[in-house]
C-alpha cells in the first residue's frame, strides 16, 4: 500500500459533513475506480488548523511512509491575516520535514486564495505565496483549490465558509485532476 497524505484544515476535515463526504474520502474512491487499488488516502484534516499548527503536527504523519502528499494548508492563516511571508516559511518548513523523511515524495500544492475585498496588499500577496513555492520546489500546484467554490453560497454550508457535500465534490475534481497527472508521471 502506498500511503497519499493530505495534510490540511477543515476543508480537507470535510467540517460539518460526514467523513465520506470529506474530499479526501472522495479522491479514495476515485482511485479505486481507475483502478489505482494500492493507494490508500490518509485525511490529516483539522479544522482551524493554521500552518503554524501544521509545522508541529507533521511529524505525527510521517511515521508510515508517504508516497504522496498534498499540503492544503494556509486559508486560516488568511482569513486571520497572519503575513505572508510567515505563512511561506512554515509551508516552506512543512515541505522540508516531509522531503527529509522521504526523499522520493512527491508533492502537490494546494492553493488558497482570500477575497480581493480584504484591503490593501494581502490578498495578492497570499494568492502569490502558494505559486511562489510550488516554483520554488518544483512541485506539482493546484491554483485554488476552492475554485468555483468559494463565494457560491449553493456549495457551502450556511456558515458561507466550509463546503457542503456538492462543494467538497469540486475539492475532489480539483486534487484529482493534479494528483491523476502524478500518478500517470513515471519520472
Amino acid at each position: 500500500m502506498k500511503n497519499i497524505l493530505i495534510f490540511g484544515d477543515s476543508l480537507t476535515a470535510g467540517y460539518g459533513l460526514p467523513a465520506a463526504q470529506a474530499y479526501p474520502s472522495l479522491i479514495q474512491e476515485q482511485l479505486r475506480q481507475e483502478g489505482y487499488t494500492d493507494y490508500k488516502v490518509l485525511n490529516g484534516g483539522l479544522s482551524g488548523d493554521t500552518t503554524a499548527g501544521g509545522v508541529h503536527r507533521i511529524d505525527r504523519w510521517l511515521h508510515e511512509p508517504i508516497a504522496i502528499f498534498i499540503l492544503a494548508l494556509g486559508a486560516n492563516d488568511g482569513l486571520r491575516g497572519i503575513p505572508a511571508r510567515e505563512t511561506t516559511q512554515n509551508l516552506q518548513e512543512i515541505i522540508h520535514k516531509v522531503q527529509h523523511k522521504y526523499p522520493e515524495v512527491k508533492i502537490i500544492l494546494s492553493g488558497m486564495e482570500i477575497p480581493d475585498i480584504v484591503p490593501g496588499r494581502y490578498a495578492a500577496e497570499f494568492r502569490k505565496l502558494f505559486r511562489e513555492l510550488a516554483l520554488q520546489n518544483n512541485i506539482h500546484f493546484i491554483p485554488f483549490l476552492l475554485e468555483g467554490v468559494a463565494g457560491n453560497r449553493h456549495l457551502n454550508l450556511p456558515d458561507g465558509v466550509h463546503p457542503n457535500a456538492e462543494g467538497q465534490k469540486l475539492l475532489a475534481q480539483h486534487t484529482w485532476a493534479k494528483l491523476k497527472e502524478v500518478l500517470a508521471y513515471k519520472g
